[in-house]
Order: C-alpha cells, then structure tokens, then sequence
C-alpha cells in the first residue's frame, strides 16, 4: 500500500518536463495566443447567452452576471497565468499539478479538462453544422434529416455530416503546425470582433432607456425551481454564462510551444479574457436596452431577432454568418489544446505512449485519436444532456491551479525558474480564486454534478487499472532500482 502511495503522490521533475517538450517548436506569440484566446471564449455563447440568461434568470441584470463570472475567471486566469510563466509545458493544469502536487492529482486535473475538450469538440462542431445549415438553407440547399443531424431515436438523423466535415477540416489544419494555424484564427478572429463591434454600435442605436427598467428585478422561481431577478437570479446566470469563460485555458495548453512564455503567456491569457469581457458585457447591455428582456425568452437567436426587428436584417444575415466563423475558431482552439492535453498523457505513460510521439514535431496522433472521439460525439450521439458537464470539469481543474499557486512559490527560484508574472494580492487572491471557482460549481443543477461524478470514476479506473503501472515515471524508477541491484 505505501508503494501504491508513493507512485500516486510522486512529483515529477520540471527539467523532465522541459527536456521532453523541447522538440515542440516554439513559434506562437503574444498576437497569436490573444487570437487564439478570443476566438476561443469569445464563440456563439455571445450571440445567444445574453437574452438567454436575461429571460431566464436575470433581466437587465445580465451584466452583472456577465461580470460576476469574469470576475472569478479573472482571479483564476491569474493562476494561470503565473503557471505558465513558471513551467511552460504542454498539458497545463496537468503537468502542472504533477510537478507541485503529484502524478495523482495531476492526473485528476487533466482528466477534468480531457472533458472539457472532447465534449466541447463536439458541441462546437455540432453547432457549426446547425448554423451553417440555417445559413445556406434559405439559398436552397438542404440535407436530408439522416445527414444533417445526430441519432436522437425520434429525428431519424443518422449522423451528422457537417459536424464531421468541419472536424476533418480543422485537423487537417492543426496537422500543418501551430504557426499555420496562427495566421488562419487570427484573420477570423479579426472579422468575427468586427462584425460584433458592429452590432454594438448599430444596436445601440435602437436602445430604450425604459428597457433597463428595473435593472435589478424582483425576485420570484421560475417554474422549474431556478431562480429570477434579485441576487438569486443574478448568481443563477452567472453559473450558466462562466461556460462561455473557459477557453482561457485552451491557451495555456499551448504553451511549451510560445515564443518567450515568461512574457507572451500572461499577456496572452489575461489579455485574452479582458477583450472577451469588453465585448460580453456590451453586447448584454445593448440586447437588453434594444427590448424588453422578457422579448428573449425560448428565442434562439437573440442577437439576430433583435436586428431584424429593428430593421436591419442585412446586419442580422451578417451576423449568423459571423456566428459560423466564431464556432469555427473556438473549434481550431478547443482541438489545438485537447491534442496537448492527449499528447502530454501519453508522454508521461498513462494513456498508451503511442500518444506522446511527434510527427514532424507535432502531436498529430494525439490529434487524430481527439478528432475519431469527437466526431463519435458530435456526429452519432446525442449529447445535450452533458452540456454542463464542460464547466463541471474545468471549474474542478480551476480549483487546482488556484490553491496549486500556494505549493508552485516555495520552489519558484529554486527548482522552477523564477517567472516574469507573479499573482498578485497572494496569499489571498488564490483563496478567493479557489472559493469562486467552488462556488460556481455548487450552482451546476445535480446532474452536471451527477455525470461528473461518473466521468471521475471512469478516469480512476483508468488511472489505477493501466497508468499507474505504465507511468514513465514509474518505469523509471524500477530501471533505476534493478541497475541498483545489479551494482
């Protein structure tokens, strides 16, 4: 039992870490990581969850939801970001918490964002297609419903063709090197806040003062127990818009592979969210000024409806089509990090090593094993019932990186290279990243909690059941033992 023990609370050197990453090709930059963090936060969760959460939970108050949200992924970005200056390795919150904590725990917190990522690849896909389809349909073009949308047992879709198509193509992109990808999410990332910005500025043309009346509304439940108006609808909304936060830490997946990380990793992980809540809150603010929040209810294309009623169904044609393009680099962002994320485990041995091998520096059968596993999600399974399942699992790895800043200072300047970012406000400010990141999760309804739980139970058995015994780490160490022997 002590040997078990030993392997599961063993830390793993940082020099190993950086000696096994050293032929991933450092190309990214500031300008590249702000692009990949927008475009990856900032995806069609902004054209929708808005009127979304201020019909349901909030009213105008929506923007304080917006901000309460950004206020704990700030606090947690700030972990991040000093993380990833200190240990810039392929992996994130994994490798991390294996080198401060333990392969156990690291093993933990990877496997809460390997979640995140296979199920996000999916939804994004699967999304996209709707999208596109509602963009192209009204020229004519149609599928028919086997093709065109996943088996629910009742829609008689069979797969979803689009989904499939649009994860090929983003793999074969990111299989062409992490620069190349760069230049194509950065231009779409440069539209897609165009066309927002200009939603902002044409919406706020059309804005009621009298809509924004009362701004805080009174409290009453819903029919389905959840909460409206008063502080109690404002936290309900701030628990179903902190999904639209988490792709701040696709960045940091990327990071053995950034030009100078002591700089262009904080600048890009907090620069990043900064953009993301700007462009959040003014597009909440100019919804609800447009009309009554009310008007939003069971309405799925908030942003779009409310151009069209004010009479600019150009703009609104415009905008979905941006919504497409958003997908699309959330997407590159989502399957950029989970093939990290994959290519760091199966460096390290507990997932089959296969997955830890470079193809012309890149992890390319990392990428092929998350893109097989997304399209499996995303073209032949339902899977709306895991939606809040992404945030259940990041927000537990949230929780990890922030209270891992207490064990990361002791060895900063010692073992691990002193960083350039350090979180400021410490020892307070990761408590209350901590806390924050706790408290968001208590507010996922029991199921989220309920498949969480299981998707945990499933790692364990991995983690015990083949890891544990094929861990490099471990391996290592019996070598090191039988050369003892033989001395």
């Amino acid at each position: 039992m002590s040997s078990v023990f030993e392997k599961m609370f063993r830390k793993e050197d940082p020099l190993v870490y950086q000696d096994k990453d050293s032929h991933l090709i450092r190309s990214l930059t500031t300008k590249d990581f702000l692009a990949l963090g927008v475009g990856t936060i900032v995806s069609t969760s902004i054209f929708t969850l808005p009127g979304v959460v201020a019909a349901q939970h909030a009213g105008p108050a929506v923007a304080l939801s917006f901000l309460a949200a950004a206020i704990v992924a700030g606090m947690v970005a700030f972990a991040y970001a000093e993380m990833a200056a200190a240990m810039p390795f392929a992996g994130s919150a994994y490798s991390w918490i294996n080198v401060v904590f333990g392969e156990f725990w690291g093993w933990i917190a990877g496997w809460a964002l390997l979640a995140e990522y296979f199920i996000a690849v999916a939804f994004v896909a699967s999304g996209l297609s709707a999208n596109f389809q509602g963009l192209i349909g009204p020229l004519g073009f149609k599928l028919p419903a086997s093709l065109s949308t996943a088996s629910t047992g009742s829609n008689g879709g069979l797969m979803d063709l689009f989904a499939i198509i649009v994860i090929i193509l983003v793999t074969t992109l990111l299989s062409r090197g992490a620069s190349q990808t760069a230049r194509v999410e950065n231009t779409l990332v440069v539209l897609k806040v165009i066309a927002i910005l200009v939603f902002i500025f044409v919406g706020a043309t059309a804005i009621k003062s009298s809509n924004y009346t009362p701004f805080i509304p009174k409290y009453h439940p819903n029919a389905d127990g959840s909460a409206f108006g008063g502080w109690q609808g404002i936290y309900a909304g701030v628990s179903e818009i902190f999904l639209a936060y988490i792709g701040f830490d696709s960045i940091a997946a990327n990071s053995a592979e950034a030009k100078n990380p002591q700089k262009t990793m904080p600048r890009g992980i907090l620069g990043s969210l900064v953009i993301a809540v700007i462009l959040f809150v003014s597009v909440a603010l100019v919804l609800v000024g447009m009309f009554r929040y009310s008007d939003y209810a069971n309405n799925a294309e908030p942003v779009g409806w409310a151009l069209r009623q004010s009479g600019h169904a150009v703009i609104a044609t415009v905008v979905q089509a941006v919504a497409v393009v958003g997908m699309f680099t959330a997407l590159i962002g989502m399957m950029l990090a989970g093939s990290r994320l994959l290519y760091s485990f199966g460096r390290d041995g507990l997932l089959p090593k296969a997955l830890g091998k470079l193809s012309n520096n890149l992890p390319n059968r990392a990428l092929i094993v998350l893109t097989i596993i997304g399209i499996a999600l995303g073209a032949f399974f339902p899977f709306t019932f895991l939606a809040q399942l992404i945030s259940a699992g990041t927000l537990i790895a949230f929780m990890f990186v922030s209270i891992g800043i207490y064990a990361l200072r002791p060895r900063e300047g010692k073992d691990i290279p002193m960083p350039s970012f350090r979180m400021p406000l410490y020892p307070v400010l990761p408590a209350l990243g901590f806390l924050g990141a706790l408290g968001i999760f208590w507010g996922l309804d029991i199921q989220a909690k309920t498949y969480a739980l299981g998707w945990f139970i499933f790692g364990m058995l991995i983690y015990f059941g083949y890891g544990m015994k094929h861990s490099t780490a471990t391996l290592d160490k019996q070598k090191e033992h039988n050369n003892e022997k033989l001395d």
